[in-house]
This record gives structure tokens, sequence and C-alpha cells, in this order.
């Protein structure tokens, strides 16, 4: 059984004290269940956060390098000394607004694995490269470029979201089925490279506008174990619902 993940992206909001806040109501908020549910807080309010224990805590960037001249960058070594269990790699924002490539993605995700850091590996298209067509080409090739070197054992440890860039922030929802056969699409590679039972155990989220709406559609498909949730896991009993969600649709209940 694939691990179930219900993540949470809380971008560049919320100041610590406002952080802290919504940590309380999230706590008071969310349902008993056994699928993994994390959050990507501001970085200052990251420790508080994995001390408060309730959810697993990740960081939403790192560098690949433990240390050096990195003027206002943070180290694998130095993010997990402070409790994170994970971290967002290759987010569609870090690529389009401060040039991630494909090669930066690749050496921060060897670097995450390196350090028992998990790695949230992010891809998708964008509008005109959907309209375009050959974007299960583009998402693959994303993937493929960002995994190059690793074997089996470390590829099973890194969980990967698609996020259809025309669908974050916007409001704009990938249909179930668009979804879906984009996942399978991820996992399919994934088996052709690296075998069925490897692409199996990976957990593939969908990330582009999950809200409690549209989360049990997207949940009973298939290829998607989870979601990468931006602005409504600002919501505590919007990202409560769709935990709950989870459990009805993918089991999970306490």
């Amino acid at each position: 059984m694939r691990n179930v993940i219900l993540a949470g992206n809380w971008k560049m909001n919320e100041t610590p004290a406002q952080a802290r806040r919504l940590l309380e109501q999230l706590r008071e908020s969310l349902p008993k269940t056994s699928h993994e549910v994390v959050i990507f807080p501001p970085y200052l309010v990251l420790e508080h956060a994995a001390k408060a224990g309730f959810v697993k805590v990740g960081a939403q960037n790192c560098h690949f390098e433990e240390k050096g001249a990195f003027t206002g960058e943070l180290s694998l070594p130095m993010l997990r000394e402070v409790g994170a269990a994970c971290v967002l790699v290759g987010h569609s924002e870090r690529r389009q607004y401060f040039a991630e490539t494909d090669e930066t993605v690749r050496k921060k995700i060897a670097a995450a694995l390196a350090q028992d850091v998990t790695p949230f590996l992010c891809v998708g298209e964008t509008l005109p490269q959907r309209e375009a067509g050959g974007y299960l080409e583009f998402v693959t090739g994303q993937l493929e470029a960002a995994l190059a070197g690793l074997d089996g054992e470390a590829v099973k440890r890194t969980v990967v979201a698609y996020e259809p860039v025309w669908a974050i922030g916007t409001g704009v929802t990938a249909t179930a089925e668009q979804a879906q056969e984009v996942c399978a699409a991820l996992r399919g590679w994934l088996a052709d490279r690296y075998g069925k039972e490897v692409a199996q155990e990976v957990s593939i989220l969908y990330g582009g506008s999950m809200n409690a709406k549209n989360a049990a559609e997207l949940l009973k498909k298939p290829d998607i174990d989870g979601g990468l949730i931006g602005g409504a896991s600002l919501k505590p009993e919007e990202f409560a619902s769709i935990v709950k969600t989870a459990n009805e649709v993918k089991g999970g209940a306490r």
C-alpha cells in the first residue's frame, strides 16, 4: 500500500504569530487519520511547527550544498536539525521566479536523500505546453531529469507531485480525468525505468487547486495518492475537510 499524503504548502503567508495561531486551529480541526499529514510552513516557524508534533513538517526549499558562501540559503543539515522531515523541490514558483533548473532540482533531490530528508518533487506543464500537446512527454522528461543517477531504492523514498502550472493558485483545477492521465503516465514511466515494484511504492500527489469540493473526485482516481494543497491549507476547516475526505475515499480513519 502506498502512503496517502495530504500536504499543505503555506508558501509566503502568515507572520510567525499568525502561523502559531493557524497551527493551533489545525490541531483542533484535523480529524484522526492513519494517512500522512504534512505542512510546509515559512522557515521562521518551521522549528515551532515541528515541535508541535501533531503533523510532519517540511521546508519549502533548500540548497544542495551542506555549507558555504551562499548568502540567504539554508542547507539540508540546518533544516533537518530544526525538524524538517521533508522538502519541496522544483516547485513551479521556484522554477519561474528563482531560476530553478532541472539540474539544480536533481542536485537538491540527491542532497535531500543523502540527509534522510524526503524530497517532494514537483513537475507540471504550463497552459501553452498543454495546448500544444506533448505535455506527457514534458512532465515525464522533468521526472527523468530530476531522478537521473538514482537507483530504485532511492526513488522509493521520493514523493512526486503533479502540479499543472495553469491550475496553481488560479482556482482552475484539472479535471479528475486530466490529473489521473498525467499521474498514470508518471507511474508508467517509473515502471518502465525502475520496475513495477518501485512504481507501485511511489506516492504521486495532485497539486493544482485541490480543495474541499473537488478532493473526493480527485482522490478516487487510482494513481492519485493525495494532494499538495496550497490556498486551502491556510483554512483549517477546509484542510481538515480534505483529510476527512481522504479517510472516506482511501480509508484511514482512526
